[in-house]
């Protein structure tokens, strides 16, 4: 048998063990505990980003011909993101009434696996990245696609 997750909680509304069961994925705590064993604490990589998942509006806000990616709002200064020279948005477009971000790059790969939310780039961290990796994100920007290389660090009050 093969182990896939450890079970952490389950949400019942009956007070029994039944209904949704949630766990950690067994790669996460084969990367995780033994630095909890050996160091006593998990240092998480950083990028230093934030920003917002490219849904259909936004997408047709920027003219994106796809509705997946995740655009730069903001870059963190000093954060590993701002070193490797990622751009947040710095303008906003209104399109049917409603204000959208404008202008900041747009993440549409990490190390060459397809980005179609925040999400694909918080797995990658997590079961790929430690702090001093290297990771290559594909970026469009100015209607190019252009590689970044980000060395991540370690994510602050991450202890």
């Amino acid at each position: 048998a093969e182990v896939v997750g450890i079970n952490t909680a389950i949400q019942s509304g009956t007070g029994e063990f039944t209904g949704v069961g949630f766990s950690i994925p067994s790669n996460t705590i084969a990367k995780i505990v033994p630095k909890l064993i050996s160091d006593g604490v998990y240092i998480h990589p950083w990028v230093g980003i934030s920003g917002r998942d490219i849904d259909p509006a936004l997408a047709t806000a920027l003219n994106l011909v796809d509705a997946r990616g995740f655009l730069i709002v903001n870059v963190v200064e000093g954060s590993p993101a701002e070193k490797a020279g990622l751009k947040g948005s710095d303008e906003t477009k209104e399109v049917d009434g409603v204000e959208y971000p404008f202008g900041g790059d747009v993440i549409l790969a990490v190390d060459g696996k397809i980005v179609r939310q925040i999400d694909d780039i918080l797995i990658h961290l997590q079961r790929y990245k430690s702090v001093g990796d290297e990771m290559v994100l594909e970026v469009l920007r100015d209607g190019r696609v252009t590689n970044f290389v980000v060395e991540l660090e370690e994510r602050p009050n991450s202890g």
